[in-house]
């Protein structure tokens, strides 16, 4: 998330919320580094209630929905098109006490580092501090 969730109420009473998500690319440009795309998205009713109690600025989530291309006319006379995700389903994809510590941990860290979670294929999401202890009859086969 890049920022806090915009949670408003249309005149019928329905809630929506819209939001961002800085979603990284998994090849890096010709500098060597990962860009991001930022997408736009809403979601609506309870769920958008939901959303904007439980994910703030920095949360890691997941999303399922579809995308969406609405326009309208602008004061200048121009059609302007917007394309966005109509969020269906969302999940927290961390703990708030994980969120939280990262939010602690954000000050002391070096300013040359990014607080975007890295998803490129360089990373090794089973990477740890010991190896995996499995025992044979823990496996399924």
């Amino acid at each position: 998330m890049t920022k806090d969730v915009e949670l408003k109420y249309t005149p019928a009473n329905q809630a929506v919320a819209q939001f961002t998500l800085a979603v990284n690319r998994t090849f890096k440009n010709a500098n060597g580094e990962r860009e991001s795309d930022f997408i736009n998205c809403v979601i609506w009713r309870k769920s958008a209630e939901n959303f904007a109690n439980w994910v703030k600025k920095g949360a890691l989530i997941g999303i399922t929905g579809r995308i969406q291309t609405r326009n309208y006319e602008n004061q200048q006379g121009q059609r302007v098109y917007i394309t966005e995700v109509i969020t269906e389903n969302f999940q927290m994809l961390e703990s708030r006490s994980q969120q939280q510590g990262q939010q602690q941990a954000q000050p002391q860290q070096a300013k040359q580092q990014s607080s975007t979670p890295n998803f490129g294929r360089d990373s090794d999401p089973f990477s740890g501090d010991s190896p995996m202890d499995l025992n044979s009859d823990d496996l399924p086969f």
